[in-house]
């Protein structure tokens, strides 16, 4: 680390010299060493030269060497504050790189901000993926816990109208970011994933109104209004896009508007996976239109007579990676005729054989308590195992009205162990990637998890339309920071935020003035920033002689 200045010539012909801290770095493609700048002191012919003199030598009496020809008699070094910078530097890093602040700036340039928005939106998405809180909390995290690169504080309405801002932006900024994410990361578009959630309120004031209401709830809790969230994510676990519709919306009633949006950002050609809940005659044949096509599970017990003529068709398995097996199938003639795909996991049947055992046992030990009762013990004993959620598909009632184990079923089941059907209206696609391509609708779930648990979607402070569908917004901004972390490292998000959350950016004060500068880098730190090809954070970030 050294002293160095560099000259520019004016127009005017004059030379004016500036004043630079930097060191030297090995050029990584040539090999030969160069210049990195770590702080900028100004213009030599303004320079404190005093003050830069009793920083120096602050700095050697700090590191115990005395500075010639004679030493100060003394020093002191007082510890100003430390701050979190690791997790914030990456996720700001990644930001920059996928231009999610350029694409917010742009749409700023014919506003009117005192502001910085776009700061404000970057804090708040970290926020939800470092340590999430509610908006009002984000002004102590931002004060006292963090480094935010060009944003010393935060403010809650500035926040509230950045969050504006953004909603007001919503379809532009997605569909940007989209492009943006998907060539610099040069995902595969041509197959993407869709399901749904729901999240709930949890607040005093929880009647329902237009856009919260009640509804199906997958998180079990009916009884609390909610809204309902659909993610489409590639290949990779990387969401691309966000909806966010009213709590009492149907599964069904989502993929017209899901595959029109898609189809306006002209992504070429996309097969669609959905699960089963999606599978109904009219959500098919809306993903048909226009060219698309489909992957979708079947219910295997629907009764359906294309389904059961699937599953009676008769055919050898074919071994394909993963542990999967699948055998294709094509039921019908012409138009009519309907295309599906039989997967069996060997792993899986094992185990659902195991459990379905576990079950038939607690059974009979049940159904031998029930011959032990009579009277009322007796009939609340028979109701409850009748209707049992687990134990009622194993049973059947005989003509006394006595309980019995219906064999016909469980002999149905085992015919079922490990498997599930595919549908599918691609006939270009192989039945391997059909199967694989349905295999990877669990990166979906897996971001419904990272939303509820790592972002902790839930609770959801806001009442208001705009600021629930902000709000999700946000925490999709951090879901695909947060994804693409772990996809680049191989590391879970978990982990990456522990680790580099021990970077901090301390400030201390010295007799000669204040500095800022961060904690070293660890191998763990410089391997993460590395995989993630973003910069080092720089060293010094601030001097201040008095």
């Amino acid at each position: 680390m050294y002293i160095r200045t560099i000259s520019r010539k004016n127009k005017n012909g004059s030379v004016t010299r500036y004043v630079q801290l930097a060191h030297n770095v090995r050029n990584p493609v040539t090999g030969t060493p160069q210049a990195k700048v770590l702080y900028h002191f100004g213009r030599a012919d303004e320079l404190d030269m005093e003050g830069l003199k009793r920083l120096a030598a602050s700095i050697h009496r700090f590191v115990g060497e005395p500075q010639a020809p004679s030493p100060s008699p003394s020093t002191s070094v007082t510890l100003l504050s430390s701050r979190s910078l690791g997790g914030v530097w990456l996720l700001d890093q990644l930001w920059k790189k996928l231009g999610i602040g350029e694409a917010i700036t742009r749409r700023l340039a014919d506003r009117e901000y005192r502001m910085p928005v776009e700061r404000a939106i970057f804090a708040m998405v970290a926020n939800r993926a470092l340590a999430p809180s509610s908006k009002l909390a984000m002004e102590d995290w931002v004060d006292r816990e963090v480094a935010i690169p060009d944003l010393p504080a935060f403010d809650v309405q500035h926040g509230y109208r950045a969050m504006d801002f953004l909603l007001t932006s919503e379809e532009s900024i997605q569909r940007e970011v989209f492009h943006t994410v998907a060539d610099l990361l040069n995902l595969e578009v041509d197959l993407l994933f869709f399901d749904t959630t729901s999240t709930y309120f949890e607040t005093e004031e929880d009647d329902e109104d237009d856009f919260r209401k009640t509804g199906y709830s997958k998180d079990h809790r009916p009884d609390l209004p909610q809204v309902v969230i659909g993610f489409a994510v590639t290949r990779e676990g990387i969401p691309i896009r966000c909806w966010v519709w009213p709590g009492n919306t149907s599964d069904m009633n989502v993929v017209p508007q899901v595959k029109k949006d898609l189809i306006g950002w002209k992504l070429g050609r996309v097969v669609t996976v959905v699960d089963r809940g999606f599978s109904s005659e009219d959500n098919l044949r809306v993903l048909q239109q226009s060219g698309g096509h489909y992957i979708a599970g079947e219910k295997m017990t629907s009764g359906k007579p294309a389904v059961e003529a699937a599953l009676a068709h008769p055919g050898r398995f074919k071994m394909i990676r993963d542990n999967l097996e699948v055998k294709e199938i094509v039921v019908g003639d012409g138009e009519a005729r309907k295309r599906y795909v039989l997967v069996r996991n060997p792993e899986e049947a094992r185990r659902d054989a195991a459990r379905r055992e576990a079950h038939l046992e607690r059974l009979r030990t049940e159904l031998a308590r029930l011959k032990e009762l009579d009277g009322e013990a007796h009939t609340q004993a028979h109701c409850r195992l009748h209707s049992h959620p687990t134990y009622k598909r194993y049973l059947k009632t005989d003509k006394r009205g006595n309980l019995r184990i219906d064999l016909a079923s469980v002999k149905a089941m085992e015919h079922l162990d490990g498997k599930y059907l595919l549908r599918t209206s691609d006939d270009t696609l192989s039945a391997e990637d059909v199967a694989l391509g349905y295999k990877q609708l669990l990166q979906v779930e897996a971001a419904f998890r990272t939303l509820k648990q790592s972002l902790e979607l839930r609770p959801v402070y806001h009442r208001k339309e705009e600021r629930i569908r902000a709000h999700v917004l946000l925490c999709w901004l951090a879901l695909m920071l947060i994804r693409i972390a772990e996809n680049q490292t191989g590391q879970t998000w978990r982990d990456i935020r522990s680790l580099m959350q021990t970077l901090h950016l301390v400030e201390y004060r010295l007799d000669a003035g204040k500095l800022r500068q961060r904690t070293e880098l660890t191998d763990e730190h410089r391997g993460i920033v590395s995989a993630l090809q973003i910069a080092e954070p720089q060293q010094i970030w601030d001097i201040s002689l008095s």
